[in-house]
């Protein structure tokens, strides 16, 4: 068995996720590297949510019986802990939505309806870069189409990075918002928050950070980011589907109007006209997705028991494994960082003239999970000349063995094609 500096006992943390265990095709046990879509959850998030259903279940805030007095606890609960987990200055700078789409739909939309000096219009700019997900591209492109505002952007580097040689010709004086992965879902680059960042403040333009590959796996510190925005999402960080996050700067939320309007937003409604209760509450429209926050506690109490130090070593070190057996594949090439500096733990691939469809489908056959396609980043795609990629990602129960599974089912395919 291959021995790595910085890996984790993943022979124990294995045992705390059943679905893990799962045989497919032709009693092939699973090889899961699918982790940026959507990761695994430990039997703790799993006893969560049932136990949640089971003894608690009931609508939250405003009720006085004992099930709603004790579901408002676990739901706000969960807050205090994702408040906690990246280092938030409060507990009310937190904002629970359905996934990280809806957390940045949030944000454009407050900043189309704001008023000065937050109002997005004809006279004003709005910069992403080419590597978003689509999640990150079209509440964009649809703010800019109701606007009139300019959509700019950063290109990319052949090597799967941000061209910055520009950003004083793409961050400008008329920038309002600057939104751009930390993390990118289809190449793992790590991005250079703190020159982005710097450059955006000069100009006083507002920073929103789409953090759904970082916030898994490593420590996220809200304060260091120095943004006004990050969003994240549940699902792939051992948490349930269906529960996001925006933290928003206070003094932000303040000003900044509501999107969703219903339910536990209000302080007072008239026939005529309404009032907003504080934030967060004044971005939680209706119903919260309370299982799923409760769920998402668990996760974070699960992830804090490991430490997301050692889970961002652990997959540097897979990464840097990875990297090095992928090398050794013939007609192999990754699209992005081919180091494992300042990159994450997702790897996507072309393989010679096979089309990505045909490499998921033959590796689906030998019990070998991987997710093909554009990633939900087709820009990506169009800018490096290629149909589709294979992506490869690695999360804290990942092990190397995988990996070597992965490389092994790679030759099979190769063999299989010719």
């Amino acid at each position: 068995m291959t021995q790595l500096p910085g890996l984790l006992d993943t022979e124990a943390i294995r045992k705390d996720f059943p679905i893990l265990d799962r045989v497919v095709h032709d009693g092939r046990k699973l090889v899961y590297l699918d982790n940026a879509a959507t990761s695994q959850k430990p039997r703790q998030v799993l006893d969560a949510l049932s136990e949640y259903y089971e003894r608690y279940n009931a609508n939250v805030h405003r009720g006085v019986h004992v099930l709603a007095e004790e579901a408002t606890a676990l739901y706000e609960g969960a807050r205090d802990k994702v408040a906690e987990f990246v280092n938030a200055p409060s507990r009310d700078e937190v904002i629970f939505t359905k996934n990280a789409s809806e957390s940045l739909n949030l944000v454009a939309n407050m900043l189309g309806w704001a008023d000065e000096p937050y109002r997005v219009d004809q006279d004003t700019e709005i910069v992403i870069t080419e590597m978003e997900h689509h999640s990150n591209i079209v509440p964009w492109q649809l703010l800019a189409q109701r606007t009139g505002a300019k959509l700019k952007w950063f290109g990319l580097t052949d090597d799967g990075r941000l061209d910055l040689s520009n950003i004083d010709e793409i961050i400008t004086e008329k920038t309002k918002i600057v939104s751009f992965v930390l993390v990118s879902n289809i190449l793992g680059t790590v991005n250079p928050v703190e020159t982005i960042i710097r450059r955006a403040q000069e100009v006083g333009a507002l920073v929103c950070i789409d953090a759904s590959q970082a916030a898994p796996h490593m420590p996220l510190d809200v304060q260091a980011l120095q943004a006004d925005f990050v969003a994240f999402t549940g699902h792939k960080m051992c948490g349930p589907t269906g529960i996001g996050v925006l933290w928003g700067r206070q003094e932000l939320l303040e000003d900044l109007p509501p999107f969703l309007g219903g339910g536990e937003m209000i302080e007072t409604v008239s026939m005529h006209s309404s009032t907003y209760a504080p934030a967060p509450h004044k971005f939680e429209a209706g119903t919260p997705p309370i299982a799923q926050a409760v769920g998402l506690g668990a996760a974070i109490d699960y992830l804090n028991s490991i430490g997301m130090d050692k889970i961002l070593a652990h997959e540097h070190a897979l990464t840097e494994y990875a990297v090095r057996r992928l090398a050794e594949v013939p007609d192999l090439r990754i699209i992005g960082p081919t180091t494992a500096e300042d990159r994450g733990a997702a790897i996507s691939f072309t393989l010679g003239d096979i089309h990505p469809h045909d490499v998921g489908q033959v590796l689906d056959e030998q019990g070998i999970a991987v997710r093909v396609g554009h990633h939900c980043a087709r820009p990506v795609c169009l800018r490096y000349g290629i149909p589709a990629t294979t992506r490869a990602s690695f999360y804290l129960y990942s092990s190397p063995a995988e990996i070597d599974a992965l490389v092994d089912g790679l030759e099979h395919v190769r063999n299989f094609f010719g």
